[in-house]
């Protein structure tokens, strides 16, 4: 989810997909409308209009029906927070990304919106220079414009076989769904090893829909049970949105929640949330595990990445874990899940019917590396299950 380092997005926008996804903008930036419409054409997506406002954009919804909307927080008349209620009661199936700068009242904003159904934010750039000599924003608008139109287009009714035109005996073309990419593998069940010993630690990943998905997985868990163990969750956020969302998470949970820091000690009942552009792993010292926070490179294009954490976890814990794989692009957490599941270790990944993106999770469990595949509703009570020892 969202920026520069936060993002696992490829280096280069993917291709778009053979029905051209339509996409509306939403900004009150003139140069930000102008280049963001170029980029949505050169990619070869649709563009149905720009607005610069919210009024104008429900206008031209109810005359274009975009798959995509990409709806900036701050405009006159009628803003992003205004408009997005009324776009999805017009259009429930309608991906809305919001646009905002780094700042705290916008990263605050972002989060509240995507709990009124926005799919996802995306941090722009704070000046108008850095819009144009971004190409990080540039890679992780276009990919979220073909992730969320082919998550719109499976939506849609399918349209009714047409009859093929070719004589008989002859080779009529394949059907678009004959077409359609297939799984590199299939999932996998990993057979469930239990070793009697209860978790010490929570580990948590996520991406793209993952703060929506955390919070309701941390309150399936309850409070009660998440007293007994550490919490640590990597949610692919740039810097200011991941102290934000541990702030929601707080009051939504009632537990302390924060931005781990360097050399912290791991404490039973609190929550801790990798800082936005550090990555967040842990080491043993005399007193109990720590934190350990670096810059190093990005892996699997992000920073924070959940394979540093997942692979500390499993060389600190060793099989006192329990562990899941929320929502989210790319495949970061498969390398940590494989080696948490060689350290005895039991993992989770959410079920693709209920994630925002089947990257992250779909990886995982393609890898056979997922002892379950579960609905969002699910994993709550199963890692509740997992902590208190009542796992069979």
């Amino acid at each position: 989810m969202s920026s520069g380092s936060a993002a696992p997005a490829p280096r280069m926008p993917a291709a778009p997909p053979a029905s051209p996804v339509r996409v509306l903008i939403a900004d009150d930036s003139a140069v930000v409308r102008g280049l963001v419409a170029r980029w949505i054409t050169e990619a070869g997506f649709h563009l149905v209009g720009t607005a610069s406002n919210g009024r104008i954009a429900i206008d031209m919804m109810s005359r274009h029906d975009p798959d995509v909307v990409l709806l900036d927080i701050d405009m006159p008349e009628l803003d992003g927070t205004q408009a997005l209620p009324q776009m999805l009661a017009a259009s429930p199936s309608l991906q809305v990304v919001m646009m905002s700068t780094l700042t705290t009242r916008n990263a605050d904003i972002s989060l509240k919106c995507l709990a009124l159904g926005a799919v996802d934010y995306i941090a722009k750039p704070e000046s108008n220079r850095g819009v144009t000599t971004s190409e990080a924003f540039r890679t992780d608008l276009i990919e979220r414009v073909r992730v969320f139109g082919a998550a719109r287009a499976r939506r849609r009714p399918a349209a009714p076989a047409q009859p093929s035109a070719a004589p008989l005996g002859s080779s009529a073309s394949p059907s678009a769904a004959s077409q359609a990419p297939k799984p590199a593998a299939p999932a996998v069940l990993r057979p469930r090893s239990r070793t009697g010993i209860l978790p010490r630690v929570l580990l948590i990943g996520s991406s793209t829909g993952g703060p929506k998905a955390v919070n309701e997985t941390l309150a399936g868990i309850g409070a009660a049970t998440l007293r007994r163990v550490p919490t640590l969750i990597v949610q692919h956020m740039p810097p200011v949105f991941t102290a934000v969302f541990a702030e929601h998470i707080a009051a939504r949970v009632g537990l302390p929640a924060a931005e781990g820091k360097m050399d912290e000690r791991l404490e039973p009942g609190r929550i801790y949330v990798a800082p936005g552009g550090r990555h967040m792993g842990l080491a043993q010292a005399p007193g109990g595990p720590v934190i350990k926070l670096n810059d190093g490179p990005q892996v699997n294009f992000c920073r924070p990445a959940v394979d540093v954490l997942f692979k500390d976890a499993a060389a600190v814990f060793g099989a006192a874990t329990a562990s899941v794989i929320l929502t989210g692009m790319g495949s970061d957490g498969t390398h940590g899940a494989r080696a948490l599941v060689e350290a005895g270790g039991p993992v989770l990944a959410q079920d693709e019917a209920t994630s925002t993106v089947w990257g992250m999770p779909g990886s995982v469990a393609r890898a056979g590396l997922a002892e379950a595949i579960l609905p969002l509703s699910d994993i709550g009570p199963a890692l509740r299950a997992l902590i208190t020892g009542q796992a069979v």
